[in-house]
């Protein structure tokens, strides 16, 4: 099985472009990275993790494409990708093309993370109705792939229209790169994932066993193969690895701290013992 590694990247933790060398250098197969596009000071809505206070990261989180461009470059062949990146926030035109850039210009190494986001305010801030964001990173993601497969694309839904139109670079995967998405197991989610996404990010893997019966019936249904699953941000053990493995998941991403490097070195180091 392979692993991968996610850090909250911020301004203030160690440079990912080092941190991408020095995952690579022991053997992780890739780096992930959060979004948050701000994080509203009226802290209305409650930290999705359960804290009592919003650790300071989410507030000091770099943009992940562009965080990510430093990491491809510094790398030759770590996978590199968002854990997740909030698509009803993003105006899907210029995202796509940012992605398809990105894909090109790493080889293939992208993998795109979709989350539809915990923070009322933030996605008001965003002009997006907290109850349909859903609807709207799901019209944000297949306007992206029509661009980035066809020679000629438009769209024409409920929350994204534009007319037919060249989109340049294309991603260096026929179709794009693959899409997975984040969030607790549920029909709404297995619903999306079936029509529009190559796998799902449970966080933390809790749940999994008990979770694929419904996700492999979601992707019957609507007749495409079984979804990948990869566990997302994981504490790791010998005993939880393997039984990820047993259940014929082929990657798990481990969680880093937002640290200095020294900390996450240290923590790097660690998790060696598991590869």
């Amino acid at each position: 099985m392979r692993l991968g590694v996610t850090v909250f990247a911020t301004d203030v933790s160690m440079p990912i472009a080092d941190l991408a060398r020095a995952a690579e250098e022991r053997g992780f197969s890739s780096l992930y990275v959060p979004e948050h596009t701000h994080i509203p000071v009226s802290r209305r809505t409650p930290p999705a993790a359960g804290q009592v206070e919003l650790p300071e990261e989410y507030r000091r989180t770099l943009d992940p494409l562009v965080a990510l461009s430093f990491a491809a470059a510094a790398t030759e062949r770590i996978g590199i990708g968002t854990g997740i990146l909030l698509a009803a926030q993003r105006e899907p035109l210029v995202t796509a093309k940012a992605i398809a850039t990105l894909d090109h210009l790493s080889g293939g190494r992208f993998v795109l993370g979709v989350g539809f986001g915990w923070n009322v305010e933030e996605i008001e801030d965003h002009g997006v109705p907290y109850a349909r964001r859903r609807e709207v990173a799901r019209e944000h993601v297949l306007a992206m792939k029509a661009l980035w497969s066809q020679d000629v694309a438009g769209y024409e839904g409920r929350h994204v229209r534009f007319e037919p139109s060249w989109s340049w670079p294309k991603p260096h995967r026929p179709g794009g790169p693959p899409v997975y998405l984040g969030g607790a197991a549920g029909p709404k989610l297995f619903a999306h994932i079936a029509e529009y996404a190559d796998g799902w990010m449970p966080i933390g893997g809790r749940g999994v066993k008990a979770a694929l019966p419904a996700l492999r019936e979601a992707c019957e249904k609507a007749g495409r193969p079984m979804a990948s699953v990869i566990p997302f941000g994981t504490v790791p053990s010998r005993e939880k690895l393997d039984y990820y493995a047993g259940l014929g998941i082929e990657e798990t991403v481990l969680q880093l701290p937002s640290a200095n490097a020294d900390i996450i070195l240290t923590s790097l180091d660690n998790y060696t013992r598991y590869l």
